[in-house]
């Protein structure tokens, strides 16, 4: 979908979002539309973040069937490296703090496999004007953006910047990387802004996805692992 398409989206999704659940028909009405013909993932949560419905962009972006959807938390279908993260931004919009969250998640099909991708959250009030539920859109990364990073991943990282990125992964912050490592808070913060230009990622969650999705980081590992063959 082009980008205008899902900005045009995401504007109807926030005004369903700013109406009371059941108080209006018409913003009913859009969202059925929205949610079955936009060509977007979406799903629609409970405040505890368990999925109630989930339309068919959205299934078939996760591999899963129908009725393996439906009650699934939304953070089991996310790596162990975004779940405590995510589930603090969503937890912003059950508690009326914010109306809308946007995060850069790495996500895992049913078989196992990784990819990463947006993800807008948007609160639905009910009657009471408390959130009733949350829609969320998730937009998978292209696989052909216009200057995505293209990298040699086998020895792309010397020890010290897989021990830090395996940190970052996991949640730690400079200090206690610096700690754990015997570096100064400067030279931790060296070896980040030298993986950050190498991978073209802007920040640090997206310099964990990009490594997730580089197959630098392994899926299957918790805590973090880079892959040896990644290291010189």
């Amino acid at each position: 979908m082009v980008g205008g398409s899902v900005t045009a989206t995401r504007f109807a999704v926030e005004r369903v979002g700013g109406a009371q659940v059941g108080g209006c028909a018409d913003g009913e009405d859009m969202f059925s539309t929205i949610f079955e013909r936009s060509g977007m993932c979406m799903a629609r949560l409970d405040p505890q973040f368990r999925v109630l419905d989930a339309n068919p962009d959205f299934v078939r972006q996760f591999d899963r069937a129908p009725a393996e959807m439906t009650g699934r938390g939304l953070l089991d279908l996310m790596h162990p490296s975004v779940g405590d993260r995510l589930g603090r931004q969503l937890a912003k919009l059950v508690e009326g703090r914010r109306s809308r969250v946007s995060e850069h998640v790495v996500a895992l099909r049913a078989g196992g496999s990784a990819f990463t991708g947006e993800l807008t959250g948007v609160a639905v009030q009910g009657h009471d004007r408390r959130t009733g539920a949350i829609v969320v859109l998730m937009r998978p990364d292209d696989q052909a953006v216009p200057g995505q990073v293209v990298v040699d991943r086998d020895r792309v990282l010397t020890e010290v910047d897989a021990k830090i990125l395996e940190g970052v992964a996991a949640g730690m912050s400079t200090v206690q990387l610096a700690a754990q490592l015997y570096l100064s808070r400067q030279g931790v913060e060296y070896h980040v802004s030298a993986m950050l230009r190498k991978l073209k990622a802007p920040n640090r969650p997206a310099l964990v996805s990009r490594a997730y999705a580089l197959g630098i980081l392994s899926v299957g590992s918790w805590p973090p692992k880079v892959l040896p063959n990644c290291v010189k």
